[in-house]
C-alpha cells in the first residue's frame, strides 16, 4: 500500500529525472530509493519510470500518476494550513503574487490595514507578470494573486474583479502629440515607443490593435518589465509609452507625463484577485480580499 512518504519520493524522482540526484536530495541511498520505486510499481501493477541513457523518464502511466500526486500534495497542504489556523488561533502566512501596478494600488494599503487587524500575520509578496502569476497560483505557490484578469477565465480559479483600468498611450509633456485635443492611431505611425516584454498583456493588446487596423505599428525602441524605467524614458525623450492608466497618472505626475486622447475598445483591462476555486483560504486571505474590495470601491467612488 502506498503512503504519503512514497508519494513524496516519487515527486522528487520525477523532478530530478535521475535516481542518484533524487536520492541525494532525499538523504537516501540510491538502492533504497530504487527499492521504494519497485515496491510502488508492484503495488500498482504497472511501470512508472523507465531507464534512459540520460537517467530516467516517466511512462505514460507515471506522468498521469504524477499529476494526481501533485493534486494530493496541494490538498494535504490545504488541510495542514487549515488545521494550523484552527488549533493555533492565528491567521498564518499569506503568499501574494501581484503585477507591478498592483503594489501601490492594492497590496501595500491592504497589507498595512490587515496588520492592524491581525498583528501576527506574515506575508511574502512576489511581483511578476501574468505568464508567471497564473501558473504559480494554479500550482499552489501563491494563496492569491492580483493582476490584470485574463480575457479567457481559468475554470479552476475564482476571478474577483476590482477595477476597470484601461491601457493608455502616454507621452512627455513636451511631445508634439501631447498638445493635441484628438489623436488617432494613424498619428502614431512613425513614432517610437517603450513597451513591456512580448509576454505581457499590454504588449499583446498593442500588437493586436495595429494588426487589426492595417497600420504599421510604431517602432519599439525599448522593451522592459520595469514600469519605472518606462516612465522615466518617456519623460526624458520623444518616446511614447503604453501601460495601465492608473500607473501613468500615479507615476506620471512626478515626471510630467500626459495621456494622449485616444480611445480604443481593445484596450480595456480589468484588474482583480484570482485564487484556486477549491483551495482553503486562511482568515488572513479572506480579510485581505475584503480589504482589497473596499479599496476598489473607494477608488471607483473617487
Amino acid at each position: 500500500m502506498l503512503n504519503l512518504r512514497d508519494l513524496e519520493y516519487f515527486v522528487v524522482v520525477a523532478e530530478h529525472r535521475n535516481l542518484g540526484r533524487a536520492a541525494e536530495a532525499l538523504g537516501l541511498s540510491q538502492p533504497a530509493l530504487s527499492k521504494t520505486l519497485r515496491r510502488m510499481e508492484t503495488s500498482m501493477q504497472t511501470k512508472l519510470v523507465r531507464k534512459t541513457p540520460k537517467g530516467i523518464e516517466l511512462t505514460a502511466v507515471g506522468a498521469t500518476f504524477l499529476a494526481h500526486v501533485r493534486r494530493i500534495r496541494l490538498s494535504v497542504d490545504d488541510v495542514t494550513h487549515e488545521i494550523a489556523d484552527l488549533t493555533q488561533g492565528h491567521s498564518g502566512h499569506l503568499r501574494i503574487g501581484c503585477g507591478a501596478d498592483m503594489i501601490d494600488l492594492f497590496v501595500s494599503p491592504a497589507c498595512s490595514r490587515l496588520l492592524k487587524i491581525s498583528p501576527k500575520v506574515t506575508f511574502s509578496v512576489t511581483m511578476a507578470q501574468n505568464d508567471t502569476l497564473f501558473p504559480a497560483v494554479r500550482n499552489g505557490e501563491f494563496d492569491l494573486i492580483l493582476s490584470g484578469l485574463p480575457t479567457a477565465p481559468y475554470a479552476d480559479l475564482v476571478h474577483d474583479p476590482l477595477l476597470d483600468d484601461p491601457f493608455v498611450v502616454y507621452a512627455a509633456a513636451h511631445h508634439r502629440l501631447a498638445r493635441r485635443r484628438r489623436v488617432t492611431l494613424a498619428d502614431l505611425v512613425g513614432q517610437e515607443l517603450t513597451l513591456s516584454k512580448p509576454i505581457a498583456l499590454s504588449t499583446s493588446r498593442w500588437t493586436q490593435t495595429f494588426e487589426r487596423s492595417g497600420l504599421q505599428a510604431p517602432k519599439v525602441t525599448i522593451t522592459t518589465n520595469s514600469h519605472a524605467l518606462m516612465l522615466h524614458m518617456v519623460a526624458s525623450s520623444n518616446l511614447l509609452g503604453f501601460m495601465p492608466r492608473w500607473y501613468v497618472r500615479n507615476g506620471g505626475s512626478k515626471v510630467r507625463l500626459v495621456e494622449l486622447p485616444i480611445k480604443h475598445p481593445d484596450w480595456s483591462r480589468k484588474g482583480g484577485i484570482s485564487y484556486r476555486k477549491d483551495a482553503y483560504l486562511s482568515p488572513a486571505a479572506h480579510r485581505f480580499i475584503r480589504l482589497a474590495k473596499e479599496i476598489a470601491e473607494r477608488i471607483s467612488t473617487h
